[in-house]
């Protein structure tokens, strides 16, 4: 197959660092697929903030340099290896992880992490969809093995995840409250299936939260910044309640005494954690959420590859995010 010898454009990493080590060339080889491999024309790249600690040099996953960041990639399958029996040339596809690197123009990925997208969504929503929805999915239902008629707090919930988390959990009945830091940011947490929303940057937003849910707490909270509100979270629990850690961004000092009252628990989530064998369970949830139509990607900050640095940025340091920051390659 010629595939290789084309070249496409793609972000490199060279060496680990700041936004600036992120590098645009456009002498890139396309990648040729091979055995259960597909290639994907890339219509459309999620930015996680994931991304940023690993092009940092800071995550305990590093790549061999060079190397192409992005996992989560929507488009059109290009070529298919000769045992990817799954797709053929023209399918509408989303990724939760590639071979090869999402800031690109193509994308290698092995056929068992490849879904199709349903035509009701866009590729800006099919980017959208791997690392924050297949979170949140093994966040709420594998981690805090939540029940219907429980109540979750999303803290954080107007991001990617947060959002995600949002729709899943009014989907599978739970009573959702969300925190945001913006008026908008709190509009969109009420139209994603949160039934009370707080404002987390009003001083007194932790009275508010415990007087709307009352003695009993909340059942489960859900972390997007463990190092600013992990001590709140833990006051603001059910008897039995339980902390999924989604997020964090440095060092905070508990109270353990505060798990033992009320027998809480905080539990850590890393996606890359879960079995082949889980991540098809959390595809065939969210699959039907994409049919019924309670999964609907909410699309934020959008960037051409030129302006990845400005993303990597922006993603770590600007404040209420929206949505889900993606890339755009069409």
């Amino acid at each position: 197959m010629a595939t290789g010898l084309k070249l496409m454009r793609a972000i490199r990493v060279f060496e680990f660092g700041g936004p600036e080590v992120l590098k645009l060339q456009s002498d890139v080889a396309v990648p040729t697929p091979k055995d259960h491999q597909v290639l994907i024309k890339v219509h459309a790249c999620g930015v996680n903030p994931v991304e940023t600690y690993i092009r940092s040099g800071t995550h305990k996953i590093k790549p061999l340099l060079p190397y192409t960041p992005g996992s989560d990639v929507a488009g059109v399958i290009e070529a298919v290896g000769d045992n990817a029996s799954t797709f053929k040339k023209g399918d509408r596809v989303f990724t939760t992880s590639t071979i090869s690197g999402g800031y690109a123009e193509y994308a290698l990925a092995a056929d068992h992490t490849v879904y199709p997208l349903p035509e009701k969504l866009d590729f800006k929503q099919g980017a959208a969809i791997g690392t924050p929805y297949f979170t949140a999915y093994r966040a709420l239902l594998h981690s805090a093995r939540v029940k219907a008629g429980e109540s979750v707090l999303v803290h954080g919930a107007s991001g990617g995840v947060g959002l995600a988390v949002c729709q899943i959990a009014r989907a599978y009945g739970l009573k959702v409250l969300g925190t945001a830091g913006t008026q908008e940011g709190q509009n969109i947490i009420l139209q994603n299936g949160a039934h009370e929303v707080f404002n987390h940057r009003e001083h007194n937003y932790i009275d508010k939260i415990k007087k709307s849910v009352g003695e009993k707490g909340i059942d489960v909270i859900i972390e997007m910044l463990a190092n600013v509100n992990l001590n709140n979270d833990l006051n603001l629990l059910s008897h039995g309640g339980r902390v999924i850690v989604v997020g964090s961004r440095g060092p905070i000092e508990i109270k353990p005494r505060d798990t033992m009252t009320k027998e809480s628990s905080i539990i850590g989530v890393a996606l890359y954690s879960s079995t082949k064998e889980e991540f098809r369970q959390y595809a065939a949830a969210l699959q039907a959420g994409m049919e019924i139509g309670w999964l609907t990607p909410v699309i934020g900050s959008q960037y051409s590859l030129e302006k990845v640095a400005q993303a990597h940025e922006n993603i770590i340091h600007s404040s209420g995010a929206t949505g889900k920051m993606i890339l755009l390659l069409e």
